[in-house]
């Protein structure tokens, strides 16, 4: 089988490490392609042995790459194409079906209930997502949060599936020598109490919240921030504000895992947190916080629908938080004065195993060859095996 993904950008965020972890475990021939933003993620995948072209769209209404996209799917005779983030379903799906492919598969990865990548929800985004979803064969979900949010939409329940994101856990097992070494590197002292913060800098990931709790939690905790975004700037601002500035490290983007890049990647960073902070009030998985899981850590969290569609006892440490700076800061303080415990792997991480992803998604390219709708009972939720 020859598939082709294409997906908006390239960029390090969550869809596109998804993907490019995703495509190490398909037993499949996988070409990507990206609307726009290469990035970082396009030169791993690169390094990885898959073939990475870019469309170079200008803007949202750049209707010329269109009749580009489906010239290249027919030159590629791709048995399957995959689309990933909004833009690129909406384009992808189109240029598939004039391209001739009718197997046509799109990943919604961040559908919540008032926005979508960013983008509020009204009545326009959804018309045109779900006139493009008709075009598709199958919309996988991330999560059965997701797919019930994709069922109220309207698009039928038949041509949804659940596919969860997920993980390698090895490399995220908890080192002690790998926590001193990111410690030292980044500043941080070998006593501090670590709360870290994993994602886009982005409004909606509401880490000013954190900050602010900061402010209210002893001189020895530190707050580590990995990733990028717009919002750095404006955060840097809060700190400032808060007068944490000096206690609150930003990493910037890194890669999700190692590859040989200079500088510590995610896995690396995790090991030296203490506590997981992820304050999103809406999300629809919540991979930053299955990751902190397979590091072994406590988390505290706004939205999960990863955590919150499993049994409470698979992930015991995850604790969900309601309120603002004050309800953050009271929920670190217990966890630093219970003291650290041991960096076990829940349930809940193995339970996302990316491997059962791919052996997941492969049903669903499997019907989607055959002319079959994927069953929606088969999801990675309910109980943990």
């Amino acid at each position: 089988m020859r598939a082709l993904h294409i997906i908006t950008g390239l960029g390090v965020g969550g869809a596109e490490q998804q993907l490019r972890l995703l495509l190490r475990h398909l037993p499949v021939e996988c070409d990507v392609v990206t609307l726009t933003n290469p990035g970082p993620v396009a030169a791993g995948l690169r390094a990885d042995g898959v073939r990475v072209a870019d469309l170079a769209m200008t803007g949202n209404r750049d209707l010329a790459a269109l009749p580009r996209l489906v010239r290249l799917i027919r030159r590629g005779r791709y048995d399957l194409v995959h689309t990933h983030l909004y833009r690129a379903c909406l384009y992808g799906r189109l240029a598939a079906r004039l391209a001739g492919v009718r197997a046509v598969v799109a990943t919604e990865h961040s559908l919540g209930d008032s926005q979508m990548e960013g983008r509020p929800l009204n009545s326009g985004v959804r018309a045109l997502y779900l006139a493009g979803e008709r075009l598709g064969r199958s919309t996988v979900a991330v999560s059965p949060t997701v797919a019930a949010r994709l069922a109220r939409w309207g698009v039928p329940e038949p041509r949804i599936a659940v596919v969860p994101n997920g993980i390698d856990l090895e490399p995220f097992r908890f080192d002690q020598a790998r926590r001193a070494r990111v410690r030292a590197q980044l500043g941080i002292p070998e006593g501090a109490f670590v709360i870290g913060g994993i994602g886009r800098l982005a409004p909606g990931k509401r880490f000013d919240i954190v900050i602010e709790a900061l402010a209210q939690l002893p001189p020895d905790c530190r707050l580590l921030l990995v990733g990028g975004g717009a919002e750095e700037s404006a955060l840097r601002r809060t700190a400032a504000a808060a007068g944490v500035s000096d206690r609150v490290v930003f990493t910037g983007e890194v890669p999700g895992l190692p590859d040989g890049s200079p500088g510590p990647d995610l896995p690396a960073l995790a090991s030296a947190m203490d506590v997981l902070a992820a304050p999103s009030p809406e999300e629809s998985f919540g991979l930053a916080v299955v990751e902190a899981l397979a590091a072994g850590l406590p988390v505290r969290y706004a939205s999960c629908p990863a955590v919150e569609d499993l049994p409470p006892e698979a992930a015991p440490g995850a604790v969900r938080v309601r309120g603002g700076a004050d309800a953050y800061a009271a929920a670190l303080a217990q966890v630093r004065a219970a003291g650290p415990s041991p960096r076990a792997v829940p349930e809940a991480a193995r339970h996302y195993c990316i491997t059962r992803s791919a052996a997941r998604l492969m049903d669903v390219y499997a019907a989607a060859l055959t002319r079959t709708v994927p069953s929606p009972r088969h999801p990675h939720g309910g109980s943990p095996s």
